[in-house]
């Protein structure tokens, strides 16, 4: 039976985790194993990366760590939270007082303004914002002249910078970073992976980021690879060329 959620409280060096997770879709001969029995824990204050081919099952993995969708088997952490054992509501709470997210999809509130935006996570919790870290962000991301705007009058990279800034400046527990730099160019890109590489390096942010981009990952303290809905490889310290020549040998 589900169950209303617990404060989330950080394990030492850990903050999040999955325990032989099981995704299928479909039955019989549609069955498709999105996720294949992953194992595994997300050090605290690192950045991680996912990567693999197209249907890996590297987003399911995301969505399913972080709550948006549910293991068929199974069992997930977000610190010494298990969201499997949790309501639908429970884990709402859980998602808006401990977790953020960056996706392509930049989920912005078409009458707030960028500043209302990057500012909604801390309104709902009730929070104060450190406006230091405030007027760090988002002048490193390029939108401090664009605060006043709403999302309308901001260009699809302002609009990613603006979801990326509001993920960041609240200082969740963890951020699910989904594809995050797919719709910038190399110089924003650059940018807002440099941005995510201070918040972990500068405030201990942990960050799980799935991309197809060896660019992108190389940021990572570590790359998880996975094929066919089960982890296959990793990487520490990765460099482009590395990761580049592990995805070509997996295609």
């Amino acid at each position: 039976m589900a169950t209303e959620a617990p404060p989330v409280a950080a394990t030492p060096g850990l903050a999040a985790r999955i325990e032989d997770g099981r995704r299928l879709y479909g039955t019989g001969d549609n069955e498709v194993r999105a996720l294949d029995g992953v194992t595994r824990e997300f050090p605290a204050g690192r950045f991680t990366a996912i990567m693999g081919p197209s249907g890996s099952g590297k987003s399911t993995l995301m969505q399913c760590m972080a709550g948006l969708d549910r293991l068929t088997s199974g069992q997930t952490w977000i610190g010494d939270t298990e969201l499997t054992a949790l309501s639908e509501n429970a884990i709402t709470k859980v998602r808006r007082d401990n977790v953020g997210f960056i996706f392509q999809a930049f989920n912005l509130v078409p009458t707030l303004d960028a500043r209302e935006n990057i500012m909604l996570p801390l309104d709902i919790a009730g929070r104060d914002v450190d406006q230091e870290w405030f007027d760090k962000v988002t002048t490193d991301l390029r939108i401090h002249d664009r605060l006043d705007h709403r999302p309308s009058q901001l260009s699809g990279g302002q609009q990613q910078r603006v979801a990326a800034a509001r993920a960041i400046v609240a200082r969740p527990q963890i951020i699910f970073a989904d594809e995050p730099t797919g719709q910038l160019d190399s110089r924003s890109s650059a940018e807002l992976l440099q941005v995510m590489r201070g918040a972990v390096d500068e405030f201990g942010q942990t960050i799980l980021m799935v991309t197809h981009d060896p660019g992108a990952a190389r940021h990572a303290d570590l790359v998880i690879f996975l094929m066919d809905g089960k982890i296959v490889d990793e990487m520490e310290r990765p460099t482009q060329d590395a990761i580049f020549d592990r995805m070509k040998a997996m295609d």
